[in-house]
């Protein structure tokens, strides 16, 4: 199978050198095996998304030297996937319908069990509160859907990782997605779907053979690849990186726009000096 991979943003604002560093690592290691590398426009939450935006990711990383065959996916063009997904998860008794508020969850979580986890890679531990709801009929639309992660994780999940860090066959049992990941959200009332559902489809969608991200990313793994059993769809290999900090160690984010690859490009620097910037 041809390596294949992706830089897949969101147009929410300019990219920076944490961005550089995951697109251009991903660049290069599909150049090395002879593969081939990807680019798709994470927008689902369209009351972010800005044109503009997008229209200087892509003039960025063409100035970085990246390039990519068209067409290139939209989120945005893929609700009926996602509608299709979450069909089939309602129908197999994997979801119910949540209609807590984040400050319900927020009071609801307050005094966890002793030892457990306040938080896991997606926010703060969903404590159940909607778990018996009904489940019957046509899957509700506009609605907050959770997995029910004790029906739906019933076996060891594994993946193979080759980034920093652990390295190797990484393995999640199902007693730590319960207590660790809980009852993840899958579809949001204003988007149709999440993160979690979008990007496992997606990525599967385009053929991706390894995933390049961030190390924020590592614990969110188990997710995706529980979504990918329960789709009936392939695990690719997975390659987090580093993370690209400040000089007081804090990670890079989008509102960082002091570190925009347009204010570089706009000062003089070249290509090699954002390659030099990152370390690669």
């Amino acid at each position: 199978m041809t390596f294949t991979t992706r830089f897949a943003p969101s147009p929410t604002g300019p990219l920076h050198l944490g961005h550089a560093y995951s697109a251009l690592l991903a660049f290069d290691l599909a150049q090395a095996a002879g593969g081939t590398f990807l680019l798709r426009i994470e927008d689902i939450d369209r009351s972010r998304a800005r044109p503009e935006w997008e229209a200087q990711i892509t003039d960025d990383l063409r100035w970085l030297g990246l390039d990519w065959p068209h067409p290139v996916m939209r989120q945005s063009d893929r609700q009926a996937a996602y509608d299709a997904a979450l069909d089939r998860l309602w129908a197999a008794g994997m979801l119910y319908p949540c209609t807590c508020t984040r400050r319900d969850i927020a009071a609801a979580a307050s005094a966890p069990q002793e030892g457990a986890p306040l938080l896991g890679p997606d926010g703060v531990i969903y404590p159940g509160t909607c778990r018996g709801a009904d489940r019957n009929g046509l899957r509700p639309r506009d609605a907050v859907l959770r997995l029910d992660m004790a029906r739906a994780c019933t076996t060891a999940l594994t993946f193979t990782e080759e980034g920093v860090g652990q390295t190797g066959q990484i393995t999640t049992m199902p007693a730590q997605m319960i207590a660790e990941v809980g009852d993840i959200v899958l579809a949001r009332r204003e988007m149709g779907t999440s993160y979690h559902l979008s990007v496992t489809l997606d990525d599967a969608a385009q053929g991706i053979t390894h995933v390049v991200r961030g190390l924020d990313l590592f614990e969110a793994t188990a997710i995706h690849v529980l979504l990918q059993r329960l789709l009936d769809l392939p695990t690719p290999r997975y390659h987090h990186h580093r993370l690209t900090r400040d000089e007081h160690g804090k990670r890079l984010a989008k509102r960082d726009d002091a570190r925009a690859i347009a204010l570089y490009r706009d000062a003089g620097e070249t290509p090699q000096d954002i390659r030099a910037r990152v370390g690669l």
